[in-house]
């Protein structure tokens, strides 16, 4: 006799992930429920991640007048002075505000039922939500989505105190703009905060203990990045590790940084943005049969399963590549695969924004990636100075860098740095999936003034390159 269940699926966590499978599988007709443990419904990504490190940025933007469109408005309502951390807050505030209850009403539209509390497994098909006043409920379903989600890694020897040390989760912590800064992390997250800060004239060090900042990218846009960084005075220490953090209790109290190498940094603010690790430690997997590797990650297969068929994960719990928009297709698709629905698999291309200042997006190849595998390739650039849409942003150093196939002219990889770069890569993305190339941007006509003339000047490059 079949075991019947509370719901068809529970999707453990309300992020980009859990979020849109719980959708998906609401769309299908099916008993859907979201546990959330969190303040707000929409999870790391909404409570602590992308949408408010991307609403800080724009209101650095917006008070450092850097990038977007010229607004007559700024010249009276920015400050003399540096702005305050609670002006660069205050919209981050409303803005999470506002998407908390965009993603709650999508939820009560489709019916999915909301259950608050931390989530753990009493066994493979039943969920037990804790609330904060220590109540629990008990909850079955016939399949299971986790997606928890990261966490940030703790610093080494001093706990995070959002004072003056903080991880990538602690922006809403700030009580006060410093004055000198350390990332600790040079990857995307750190990149990001490291360039924001700096953009307001906070004395930023980074501290990286690869050799390389962003190695997945192309080299070109990389090094126009630090470039731009180090024009706003951006101190990079790569090859460098952290050995301790120790915190000196004068007035001002301030963070001691010494590396390996026997340097010492002494800062205001601390940011550590050395890895995240997946939010699995209060799960109770083991009761479910699984287990998470040594940095809280699961594993799956290719339709998300786990190692238990009828459970499964995505988003940033499974690791690579760790994207909002990625986990939300992901999400999507292992509610299909778990309901037994047909579903078609992620493309093979998807473009990766950075939004640092300025912010980067690639999709694609890069160069280094067509050299390993011996493909013939031109290069086509178009630099924003010489697009009438740049001199009015006033970017003069972005960029936009095509790559295609010397042979078919088929597009192989887009990668830009500058003003819009994360909306400028869509068009690319969408001749890249397409199959088209360089005969595409040749013959189609964009919008004038327009960043989109980039893809033409690029092509026109690339054409002129070919010829001879």
């Amino acid at each position: 006799m079949s075991r019947t269940y509370d719901y068809d699926l529970l999707c453990i966590g309300s992020g980009p992930a859990g979020q849109r499978a719980a959708v998906q599988a609401a769309k299908l007709g099916k008993r859907t429920v979201v546990v959330e443990k969190r303040r707000v419904v929409g999870g790391v990504c909404l409570d602590t991640g992308t949408i408010p490190s991307k609403t800080f940025r724009e209101a650095v933007l917006f008070f450092a007048s850097l990038g977007g469109p010229f607004d007559r408005r700024r010249v009276s309502l920015r400050a003399e002075s540096r702005p305050s951390v609670e002006h660069l807050l205050s919209r981050v505030t409303e803005v999470v505000a506002g998407e908390a209850e965009v993603v709650e009403n999508q939820l009560r539209r489709n019916d999915v039922a909301l259950l608050r509390g931390q989530a753990s497994f009493a066994d493979p098909h039943t969920v037990r939500v804790t609330r904060e006043d220590g109540a629990a409920d008990t909850v079955t379903a016939a399949n299971i989505l986790i997606a928890v989600g990261t966490v940030a890694a703790p610093p080494p020897g001093v706990p995070a105190d959002g004072e003056i040390v903080i991880t990538s989760d602690g922006l809403l912590t700030l009580k006060r703009l410093p004055r000198t800064m350390v990332v600790v992390g040079g990857g995307v997250i750190g990149i990001e905060y490291a360039s924001i800060f700096a953009a307001i004239g906070v004395d930023v060090t980074l501290i990286e203990r690869r050799d390389c900042l962003l190695e997945s990218l192309d080299r070109e846009i990389v090094d126009e990045l630090i470039h731009q960084m180090r024009n706003r005075n951006v101190v990079l220490r790569p090859g460098e590790m952290v050995e301790s953090i120790e915190l000196d209790e004068g007035s001002p109290r301030r963070a001691v940084i010494l590396l390996e190498s026997g340097k010492r940094i002494v800062s205001e603010l601390v940011l550590f943005a050395a890895g995240r690790q997946g939010a699995t430690d209060r799960l109770r997997l083991e009761a479910a049969g699984l287990a998470a590797d040594e940095r809280g990650r699961i594993e799956v297969d290719g339709q998300f399963r786990t190692s238990v068929p009828h459970i499964l994960a995505a988003g940033d719990v499974i690791g690579y590549p760790s994207l909002a928009a990625t986990s939300s297709e992901q999400g999507r698709l292992a509610a299909r695969y778990a309901l037994g629905v047909e579903a078609r698999p992620m493309p093979a291309h998807f473009p990766i924004g950075i939004y640092a200042i300025p912010e980067i997006s690639m999709v694609g190849s890069t160069e280094k990636d067509l050299t390993r595998d011996k493909v013939p390739y031109e290069v086509g650039v178009a630099r924003y100075r010489e697009i009438a849409r740049g001199q009015i942003l006033r970017d003069d150093s972005g960029l936009l860098k095509l790559l295609f196939h010397r042979q078919d002219r088929r597009l192989l990889g887009v990668h830009v740095i500058g003003t819009g770069a994360t909306e400028l890569v869509h068009i690319g993305q969408a001749v890249l999936g397409l199959g088209a190339g360089l005969d595409y941007f040749l013959e189609t006509v964009f919008n004038y003034p327009t960043l989109a003339e980039c893809y033409k000047v690029a092509a026109l490059d690339a054409a002129n390159k070919l010829a001879l």
